[in-house]
């Protein structure tokens, strides 16, 4: 079975990344294939609506920093991908559900807060952790995390990195469902059905109008992360962030 699993169902396109494992983690493939399949979602007739959701406890622990060498490994292009992902997202003229399955992180974050509604079990969670490795938030995030809650509450989850429940991120909003766990699924399906049965040339112009009113400065701020994670990835104290990611051990930064 692939990485990301797609299955059309009465409208739905389900993306389904499938790496539970590792907390599905995102690869280059699967950040591909989901771009790819975003992209054909917009001249397919057979699609209303596209889910955004994980298998087993994660949504999506960000980026795969697994093995050795992972600083070698993510790169300026990582950040590139990041960027296209959410783009795709964006640009799509058609609501995209993220089904917050369980835990958010780095850029899965990134991914779930570019998505038009997301509606999440309420055992799930939500952090940024970029700066526990050294680094920024990227894929967007500088401005899609201060859109949703202002600039104070945007710098201490950037800044500090803490882990927010969903409830938090529904009260702060971050989120825009939540359900307890056992009814997720069916709350989740429920809204799923009214964005499949309503009116597709109104939610593409309503997407459109949001989307312009509170993101509008999006590109400034992909340039801006891609030129500050450019340097950042170079510095001693992202390859020691990684190593102790890696080892399961708090960092030892020291400004270089």
């Amino acid at each position: 079975m692939s990485d990301v699993d797609v299955r059309l169902e009465d409208g739905a396109l389900w993306l389904t990344l499938n790496r539970p494992d590792q907390f599905n983690a995102l690869t280059g493939k699967m950040v591909v294939e989901a771009i790819t399949q975003l992209r054909k979602a917009t001249s397919r007739d057979d699609v209303h609506v596209v889910v955004l959701t994980g298998t087993g406890p994660a949504f999506s622990a960000g980026a795969d920093l697994g093995g050795e060498d992972a600083q070698e490994r993510y790169d300026a292009g990582s950040v590139d991908a990041a960027n296209q992902i959410i783009r795709a997202i964006l640009e799509l003229d058609k609501p995209v559900v993220c089904g917050l399955n369980g835990a958010a992180a780095g850029v899965g974050m990134s991914v779930a807060l570019a998505c038009d509604l997301v509606v999440a079990t309420e055992s799930a969670a939500l952090t940024l952790a970029f700066t526990k490795l050294g680094l920024m938030p990227d894929g967007g995030a500088t401005a899609t995390v201060a859109a949703s809650v202002g600039r104070a509450r945007a710098m201490r989850l950037a800044l500090l990195s803490d882990m927010i429940s969903a409830r938090e991120a529904y009260d702060a909003g971050l989120v825009s469902h939540v359900f307890p766990d056992a009814e997720y699924a069916e709350g989740l399906a429920k809204v799923v059905r009214r964005l499949r049965t309503g009116a597709p040339l109104a939610f593409a112009a309503t997407k459109k109008a949001v989307n312009g009113a509170t993101l509008g400065g999006l590109e400034d701020a992909f340039a801006r992360e891609r030129a500050g994670q450019s340097v950042l990835l170079r510095t001693a104290d992202v390859a020691e962030g990684m190593r102790a990611f890696v080892e399961k051990r708090r960092p030892e930064f020291n400004g270089r």
